[in-house]
Order: structure tokens, then sequence, then C-alpha cells
């Protein structure tokens, strides 16, 4: 999942919401370098990745783009499914989105110190650019999708993904909407086992 699946499947507590977030920026057993909360987070973050790769509707989402995008289909669903969870936030919470990410936002700048260097780097520039609201629309997507593309030195052609995404929008939103459920079941209860683990 991409960066708002992450933190919505958090929790309430901050530094673990964090680690969740920026688990990407974090090698093996480096995790153990943050402080408690964030190490439980980074934990989830992995168990959310293995379980989401792992899933067979996920798996019929990335089959659509393999064609044309080979291994780097499963990052652009991720991303597709940012987008649905961002559109469809009021089924997911109550909280007004703009409200949410602002919070998100401020917690960021309170804990940056405790960042992974590379989300130290990205951070200032996610806000600034307000990437998360920007979920919610296909143009939003596709400034993100021109940024990875741009990362991977135009080799992903992720840019041009929004076709299919607009092509196949009702299967990928029904998709997302069915793996979804069994993502927020499983984070659940994997994150009141971690939480349980490092004891927070």
């Amino acid at each position: 999942m991409n960066f708002l699946a992450h933190i919505y499947l958090s929790s309430d507590n901050e530094l673990l919401t964090i680690g969740n977030f920026s688990g990407d920026g974090v090698r093996g057993k480096d995790y153990t370098r943050f402080p408690v909360a964030m190490q439980a987070g980074i934990q989830l973050h992995r168990e959310i990745d293995t379980f989401t790769d792992a899933h067979p509707v996920v798996r019929q989402s990335t089959k659509r783009l393999h064609k044309n995008y080979g291994h780097y289909s499963g990052v652009i669903v991720d991303i597709f499914y940012d987008h649905f969870l961002a559109k469809n936030w009021k089924v997911y919470s109550e909280i007004q989105f703009s409200d949410y990410i602002d919070n998100f936002y401020e917690s960021l700048v309170r804990h940056h110190d405790h960042l992974p260097e590379r989300f130290k780097k990205m951070t200032p520039i996610m806000i600034e650019g307000n990437w998360l609201l920007s979920y919610a629309t296909i143009d939003g997507i596709q400034l993100v999708l021109n940024g990875m593309n741009r990362r991977t030195k135009g080799r992903s052609k992720m840019n041009k993904a929004t076709k299919e995404l607009r092509e196949n929008y009702e299967a990928f939103e029904q998709d997302f909407t069915e793996f979804f459920k069994d993502l927020i079941a499983f984070s659940t209860e994997k994150r009141l086992e971690i939480e349980k683990q490092f004891n927070i």
C-alpha cells in the first residue's frame, strides 16, 4: 500500500503512525535505532506490505497493468488504491479528509527529527505540494505518477498509467473496496499484536 493507506491503518499513536508511514525508508534491523513506537509502526508497515502483495484481489489489479509496466505494476496499484481511499474517505472516517491530512502533516513536523533520512528530505516537499490531499483526484494521481517516473529516469513509464486507470476505473475501484475490507481487518488485528509485543 501507499502512504495514505499506511497512515490510515495505524492508530492514535503518532510515532507508530509515522513508523508505518515511513517504513519503506528503513532496511532490515535498522528499525531498532528508532523510538519503540516507531519500531512497532515499521513492523506493522512490513506486515501490511506482505499481506497486500499476496492478496489475490491485488494480483488481479496488477495483472491489468503487467503487460505495459512489468514489475512496476504493484507500485502503480498501490497509488491507485490510495486514490480510491482518498476519493471515498467518508466511507472510512468521520474526520474530514483535509483536517485529517493537516493533522498528520503537523505530526510530521513535530517528529521530523525521528524520520529516516530519505523521509526528512521528502516530507517538506510532500507538505508543500499537499500530496496526500491530491490523491483524491486523477490529476493528483497523475502528478504522483509523473514524479515516480522521473525517479526511475523514465524507465517505468508510470506517467502513462492514468490511461489504464480511466479505462478500468470501476474495476480498480471494485478491487480496492473488496481488498481494503480484508486489509482493515488484518491490520487491526496485527496492530494490536504488535502493540502488545512492543509494550506500547
